[in-house]
């Protein structure tokens, strides 16, 4: 008999792979969860799901993948590859109830996919000091990036929001950061990540000179927003539609 839920992440060439093992039932949901969010958050090119030694043991804890792949859809639009799942629990997927997921027969497939460039997306990113600066630099990558990728229209609403993110963590965290754009399917995903683990707070009451403008600018532009956390601090996100 396995033993209950366990996984290991590695990274490698940009990817994330997780591997899994051990029994998945309900109570094991929430760790494994919180650990393909924290995945996510690094932003990789892909996070391939070593599932082949993995025993399903509650159909309805497959629900946990829809979960984070809906995270993924809305930032930071990271393909999460399932690979090598047991016959049963690759029927279950692709019957549809858990919602839409991308199965692979193994690692060995889903390496050959990103190599061919398949679900590679194109991204500009650097890192910053927490100096006033910072917030000019910020527009400046943004700026190259939707004059690169021929979106015009984006420069505007996209450098506002990296301006806000960055001063918000120039101001809150102090920290060196990183300011990354990336364009995937319909959207523009701009992220700040920072060496901080407070979580970002929205006063929808904030004045105009009251802490919380910043990402109520941010609410009003983008798409969708949020914030998740990382191995040493936060990346707070924000998406807006092409």
């Amino acid at each position: 008999m396995t033993g209950p839920l366990a996984w290991t992440v590695g990274e490698a060439a940009g990817l994330a792979l997780v591997t899994v093992r051990g029994r998945l039932d309900l109570g094991g949901t929430p760790g494994f969860r919180t650990a393909l969010l924290k995945c996510l958050a690094e932003q990789p090119e892909a996070v391939l799901v070593d599932l082949s030694e993995m025993e399903l043991v509650e159909d309805t804890a497959l629900a946990l993948f829809t979960a984070v792949a809906r995270q993924a859809a809305r930032w930071p639009g990271t393909p999460i590859l399932l690979c090598g799942p047991s016959p049963q629990v690759t029927e279950l997927l692709e019957g549809g109830r858990y919602g839409k997921v991308a199965i692979r027969s193994g690692v060995a497939e889903a390496r050959r996919e990103v190599a061919s460039g398949a679900v590679v997306t194109p991204s500009l990113s650097d890192q910053l000091l927490p100096i006033a600066g910072a917030v000019r630099h910020a527009r400046d990558v943004v700026t190259e990036a939707c004059l690169a990728w021929e979106l015009p229209e984006l420069v505007g609403p996209a450098s506002l929001v990296a301006s806000e993110l960055t001063a918000n963590a120039v101001e809150h965290a102090g920290t060196m950061m990183t300011v990354r754009i990336t364009r995937r399917t319909r959207y523009v995903h701009v992220a700040v990540r920072d060496g901080s683990t407070d979580p970002p707070l929205l006063n929808r009451s904030a004045g105009l000179t009251e802490r919380g403008r910043g990402l109520l600018l941010v609410d009003a532009i983008a798409r969708h927003w949020g914030w998740l956390p990382t191995g040493d601090g936060k990346v707070v996100w924000a998406s807006l539609r092409e």
